[in-house]
This record gives structure tokens, sequence and C-alpha cells, in this order.
């Protein structure tokens, strides 16, 4: 009994599929079956996470630019009274 087959119209996906078994020597329904677990896996670990991680991400990678000994006090932009120079 043969396998049920899959069919997609996309002269891209052929392409790539085509360029990866050449260079793999894996035939292309192992490589479209690896992919697509690779994908279903990523999805799956995304929607463990808030979408509020994202902003939480960017803002840690954000700070660690930052010097150890910066301040946001900006004391150089103001006088000893409190307004700007």
């Amino acid at each position: 009994m043969s396998e049920p087959q899959l069919s997609i119209r996309s002269a891209k996906a052929k392409e790539l599929a085509h360029a990866l078994a050449r260079r793999t020597g894996m035939p292309m329904n192992k490589l479209v079956e690896q992919a697509l677990e690779h994908y279903d896996s990523e999805l799956r670990q995304q929607k463990n996470h808030h979408p509020i991680d994202a902003v939480w991400d960017l803002a840690a990678a954000g700070n660690s630019a930052v010097p150890a000994d910066a301040s946001s006090a900006h004391d150089d932009l103001y006088d000893e009274h409190g307004l700007p120079k």
C-alpha cells in the first residue's frame, strides 16, 4: 500500500526542496517532514509565551548595552534649582 501524497503547487517550495535534497542527500519527503516537525515545535514553544514576553526580551537586550555606572537622573541637563540648563 502506498503512502498518501502531498501536492504543493509552489515553484519556490519545489526549488528549495530540490536544493536541500541535493545538499543533504535526503529524499524530499523526509526533508518536508523534518521542516514541518521543526516548525510545529517552534510554534508550540511560542504558544507558551505571553505576547508581553517579546517586550521584556527587547528591554533586556537594550538594557545590556547600558554601562553599569549609568544613571537616568540626567543631572547634567538641569541646574541646582531643577531647571533646564
